[in-house]
């Protein structure tokens, strides 16, 4: 069943996270972004909505590196009971995709919580000062809506981030395979569709 990302409040300060990559080397978020834009992706190996995304991310975040803006994958599900999001599905998948950005494990979903992510991919974008500044959708296409994948409502939204400018609301929520969370981590209030 999919599930909707929710509303977070935009001035939202980036949460103090820091997380191994998956050579596991610790990757602090607010060190990485710098004084630079940066786009927080949940994501997971296993979804067929990521699955659907992760090479028109691949291609958005190597245009967007351009301009300066960083880019991060978090893996925050059970991985005991979704094995294929591990460190070796992981690595299979942004070998597949393109991805030149750090990968994530977010294993005690602390990550997950303190961002309120709900599904993957769940995009969140901070502007050069580490405010949150954009919540939502790569674009309106999914697995089975016929929709072109174009990955225009991330991309528009990015390019309004680096010029300073905000980013018009409502934000398209993101929609996508739910967090697989661990016993008792599952915040109140998900919206499956």
């Amino acid at each position: 069943m999919a599930v909707q990302s929710q509303q977070t409040e935009l001035g939202t300060a980036l949460p103090a996270t820091t997380l191994p990559d998956l050579d596991g080397n610790s990757v602090d978020l607010a060190a990485y972004r710098g004084d630079e834009p940066l786009v927080v992706a949940f994501v997971a190996n296993h979804c067929p909505y990521v699955k659907h995304v992760e090479a028109e991310l691949g291609r958005l975040a190597a245009e967007a590196a351009a301009a300066g803006v960083n880019f991060v994958a978090i893996v925050s599900n059970d991985l005991a009971n979704y094995p294929d999001d591990d460190v070796s599905g992981a690595r299979d998948q942004a070998k597949r995709s393109g991805w030149d950005f750090p990968y994530l494990m977010d294993r005690e979903q602390t990550a997950a919580m303190a961002f309120g992510a709900a599904c993957t991919p769940d995009f969140f974008v901070f502007d050069a000062d580490g405010k949150l500044a954009y919540r939502g959708a790569l674009d309106e296409s999914s697995p089975k809506n016929g929709k072109p994948l174009t990955g225009d409502a991330l991309r528009d939204a990015i390019a309004r981030i680096t010029r300073g400018d905000e980013v018009p609301l409502p934000h398209q929520p993101a929609l996508g395979c739910g967090i697989k969370w661990l016993p008792g981590n599952q915040p109140e209030g998900i919206s499956l569709i």
